[in-house]
């Protein structure tokens, strides 16, 4: 601690450990702390014994899970975009190359149909197609639905902001998403469907933004299926806390130090009002900017620095058999639009299985999660949870945790304060602060088009 650095990052979480990484290579001499003894803050993939030390302390781990070394859970849901921002990242810094990596096998939507002649109504999950076999096969929309969406994604795959041309009369910056998918004469269903399990929005809030937003999404997913597979999404092999464990790799390599196990009481400023260091007991770390997630703010009487939004529930549960109706498929992502349960947002379940190392065979973890807006948010899961079958579930772990986004952009103090992770099913907002954060520092871009062509990455 008694040294002097550029930075000094605390919490390893998704966003902090990338900006370690990437201070340090950018020459900056980083001091790494965090109060825990493990990597990954918030974002971690624990073992059974911290799994059970986090939600069932003073409880033994029932030994019929076997060993601590056959898990690795999350403890937040998030699938990577396999054509976003944050591949970029890892191709640009290689980090990529620490990691191994797996498709998500499927991506499936809850609907509520109405009943048919030879169908019955009720609520669904519908497979997303990846391909037009599964286009044409899907039971999502019907025929002359399925035509007039098509149209719809032929309109958005051919539309290029840079030529006029493609616009077709459209002008996607000032009319709005409501607007545009009138034009098409799409039906509820098809704009909750493309909206929430295509452009991955997590509420209704789109629909009246400019149209130009949502069809951006939609073209990163487009652009993401069949980049890896038959899938937008890829997850790392051992479990999320893999890339914070890659940056903090990285850092290490370029001369960064690390402090496990390591709290700190006070961010100390100067006269000007500007942090000059941070301080644990009585040893002082000397620097010219902090980097924190926003609970070392809150701890250290720097509460003015972030602002609640809200809270967020997620459950993580331990299956002994897949989720129902998704054809036994070892990886899946489902999406519970908002409309479709009478909510204001949202809510997710992503399972992943042995397969990806996270699991003794023969189990599986599924984590919901999605924000509260009640004062019973376990009502609020409900519908995931009978998507996933009561039954099914050995254990079952809840957690709700208080959202934060920061009040400033660390500009006039040097502290810069990273946003807490929303429920969304992807970490595209999170590297955005990640490229936000490190523009404020730097004053530079990070390159994200002119990336190492290499045939393992």
């Amino acid at each position: 601690m008694d040294d002097t650095y550029d930075v000094v990052v605390c919490g390893t979480g998704f966003i902090e450990c990338i900006l370690s990484g990437l201070l340090s290579l950018k020459g900056m001499k980083v001091l790494h702390i965090d109060r825990n003894s493990f990597y990954g803050g918030e974002g971690a993939s624990v073992n059974l014994t911290n799994l059970w030390k986090i939600f069932r302390p003073n409880v033994d781990v029932p030994k019929v899970y076997g060993a601590n070394r056959d898990w690795n859970i999350d403890l937040v849901p998030k699938f990577i975009m396999a054509n976003g921002k944050l591949v970029k990242i890892l191709l640009k810094t290689r980090v990529a190359g620490y990691l191994e990596w797996k498709c998500i096998d499927g991506t499936y939507v809850y609907q509520n149909k109405k009943a048919g002649i030879f169908s019955s109504g009720g609520p669904k999950i519908e497979k997303v197609p990846a391909n037009d076999k599964e286009a044409l096969q899907s039971d999502l929309m019907g025929l002359l639905e399925k035509r007039r969406c098509k149209n719809f994604f032929v309109y958005v795959s051919n539309y290029d902001a840079k030529d006029v041309n493609t616009y077709k009369g459209y002008d996607l910056k000032i009319m709005t998403m409501r607007q545009l998918l009138n034009k098409f004469d799409l039906e509820a269903n098809t704009i909750d469907f493309i909206g929430h399990a295509v452009a991955l929005f997590n509420n209704d809030q789109f629909l009246d933004r400019p149209a130009i937003e949502c069809v951006d999404k939609i073209k990163l997913y487009m652009d993401s299926i069949n980049r890896y597979g038959d899938s937008p999404f890829i997850y790392p092999v051992y479990g999320l806390g893999g890339i914070p464990e890659g940056f903090s790799r990285m850092s290490a390599i370029q001369g960064g130090t690390f402090m496990l196990n390591t709290d700190i009481d006070k961010i100390v400023y100067d006269e000007n009002g500007r942090v000059c260091g941070v301080q644990a007991g009585d040893q002082v770390a000397k620097c010219k900017l902090v980097v924190c997630d926003p609970t070392y703010a809150i701890k250290t009487g720097n509460q003015n620095l972030v602002k609640k939004v809200g809270q967020i529930i997620r459950v993580i549960c331990i299956l002994d058999k897949p989720i129902p109706g998704t054809k036994d498929i070892p990886s899946v992502q489902i999406i519970i639009p908002q409309r479709q349960v009478n909510r204001q947002n949202d809510i997710y379940v992503m399972m992943v299985s042995s397969v990806h190392n996270v699991c003794q065979k023969g189990y599986y973890i599924a984590i919901i999660s999605t924000t509260v807006e009640t004062n019973n948010p376990r009502a609020e899961i409900q519908p995931a949870i009978d998507l996933i079958g009561k039954q099914n579930i050995k254990e079952q772990f809840e957690q709700i945790s208080d959202s934060y986004i920061p009040t400033g952009d660390g500009s006039k103090n040097q502290v810069f304060i990273s946003n807490s992770f929303d429920p969304s099913s992807h970490f595209e907002a999170e590297t955005e602060a990640v490229l936000r954060i490190y523009k404020k520092i730097t004053g530079e871009d990070i390159d994200l088009e002119n990336l190492p062509e290499d045939v393992e990455q």
